[in-house]
């Protein structure tokens, strides 16, 4: 979360009594959020058609290896009926597609001069095709051997065309501005160079680096050349260190720190760049920061790590945004006579609407309205660390009866709907505590904010959130949908029991 946030008054919105100095600032900050999210959704949306080719492909390679055997009177020349081969043909694509997608072929994309893209369809293929091979000799279906030699060569091939393709047609998008993000540099030395030549041979990742920053003054100014003969692409190199209205000058979603960890500005850097909405990777030494949240790319030979949930997530972030979805909606549906009578309760026990909205900061530091059903008097503050003990003052007859049951957190399915929020996983903060988050702290916001959690069962939750973030990272760390349900079947008897 950046440090323009203003807490003014209950609605959080700042005295109009002359222009806000920050408004362009935030905007920005928003624009590049945004932009962010769409570049993500265009490299999801071009790996999904890839692979739906690869699928095409395939199958229709399949189907024309097999015409050509039949067309030219190969060995016992076996004739199989149309319909099977289409059958066939249409299994061993699906094979040929998950074998490509485990072996990450659907990933953020290969470097190496696209070497590990041919790798993968050649070792993908030939093992599709030996399992075909074995397979036949523990089954009645007879498979020619010419048939088998020609879709061997010819499956390969298709690929190898319709991937070339598939590369040119996102080049072209890229050159129109298709899902694109900037990247900002730190450090112009050797490695921050390798940095962007890697990019720069990399166009299918979408990653466009548009400068360095260096704290060396004698640096700034020049302009730093993709290390290869031509010398066309270059960058210019501006004055550091990296701070967030640099990177929002620049629209940068992303900050590649090309500096040593060691230095002192590595993590000031991170916290910067944290503070943008923009994602930071870096490249890794023999010392990596403990805890961190990491994920590995190798570009063209250049290994970044970065803060993030993992390709291999996907599915779990698919199944759990389903599994959000449809129990929210049936508590909310059964539960709807329980909310009305909470709503009554509580406009009895106390003056003031029955329902409390907050601002808190969800994942990668985008502010969201957080619902409550209020448990505290009208006049309390509105933005002020949360009460440790229920003989607090500010809190309503009612509102420990609802904080001790947990009943208060239920306005929350509307935020987990709205896709602000999942059931589980670490508390939201609110704008002021997130401001003073360390670099381990904003782990916290990889992840979806969630209405229950480790934290909220374990005997630490009478502390604040910030000072025990351990459990938060063990969650981040490994979560997987069998935990999730271990922790809401935890959270019910928790609340049920009333602690």
């Amino acid at each position: 979360m950046h440090s323009t946030v203003r807490i003014g008054n209950a609605t959080g919105d700042p005295t109009p009594t002359q222009p806000n100095p920050t408004l362009t600032a935030e905007l920005s900050l928003v624009e590049v959020a945004q932009k962010s999210r769409t570049a993500e959704r265009f490299r999801r949306g071009i790996a999904f058609a890839e692979a739906m080719i690869d699928l095409l492909t395939v199958g229709f390679a399949v189907v024309v290896g097999y015409l050509a055997y039949y067309n030219l009177h190969l060995g016992k020349h076996i004739q199989y009926p149309l319909k099977a081969v289409f059958g066939v043909a249409f299994g061993f694509a699906i094979v040929v597609v998950l074998m490509l997608d485990r072996v990450g072929a659907y990933n953020r994309g290969n470097g190496l001069l696209r070497i590990r893209e041919t790798e993968q369809v050649l070792r993908v293929s030939i093992q599709a095709f030996l399992i075909v091979f074995a397979a036949s000799f523990f089954t009645n279906v007879w498979v020619s051997r010419w048939l088998l030699l020609i879709s061997v060569t010819i499956v390969p091939l298709s690929l190898f065309v319709e991937k070339d393709l598939v590369y040119r047609l996102v080049r072209t998008l890229h050159s129109r501005g298709y899902g694109i993000e900037k990247v900002l540099i730190y450090g112009s030395g050797s490695t921050g160079r390798r940095v962007f030549s890697a990019l720069r041979r990399s166009p299918k990742l979408g990653l466009d680096p548009v400068a360095f920053v260096d704290d060396d003054a004698a640096k700034v100014g020049s302009v730093v050349f993709e290390m290869s003969y031509d010398r066309r692409r270059s960058a210019p190199v501006i004055q550091g260190p990296v701070r967030r209205e640099l990177i929002t000058r620049y629209g940068a979603d992303l900050v590649v720190i090309a500096i040593p960890l060691t230095s002192h500005r590595f993590f000031e850097a991170i916290n910067e760049a944290l503070a943008a909405h923009a994602r930071v990777a870096f490249v890794p030494s023999h010392f990596v920061p403990s805890g961190a949240l990491l994920d590995y790319d190798d570009i063209d030979g250049v290994l970044l790590a970065r803060f993030g949930n993992g390709l291999h997530r996907r599915a779990y972030e698919a199944s759990k945004r389903i599994g959000d979805l449809l129990a929210s909606i049936l508590i909310m549906a059964l539960g709807a006579p329980i909310f009305v009578l909470l709503t009554l309760l509580i406009k009895l026990d106390s003056k003031g609407p029955a329902l409390f909205r907050q601002e808190r900061i969800g994942r990668r530091g985008r502010p969201f309205q957080m619902y409550k059903f209020r448990t505290m008097y009208v006049d309390a503050p509105h933005y002020e660390y949360s009460p440790r003990a229920s003989s607090d003052p500010r809190i309503t007859r009612f509102g420990r009866f609802l904080r001790r049951t947990s009943l208060d957190e239920l306005p929350q399915l509307l935020n987990v709907l709205m896709g602000q929020m999942s059931l589980v996983g670490p508390r939201p903060e609110m704008p002021f505590i997130v401001e003073q988050y360390t670099v381990g702290h904003r782990q916290r916001l990889e992840v979806k904010p969630g209405l229950t959690g480790l934290w909220q069962l374990s005997a630490d939750r009478a502390y604040l959130i910030h000072e025990n973030i351990e459990y938060d990272i063990y969650y981040i760390k490994n979560r997987n949908l069998f935990m999730d349900l271990a922790i809401l079947i935890h959270t019910v008897f928790f609340a049920m029991r009333g602690i």
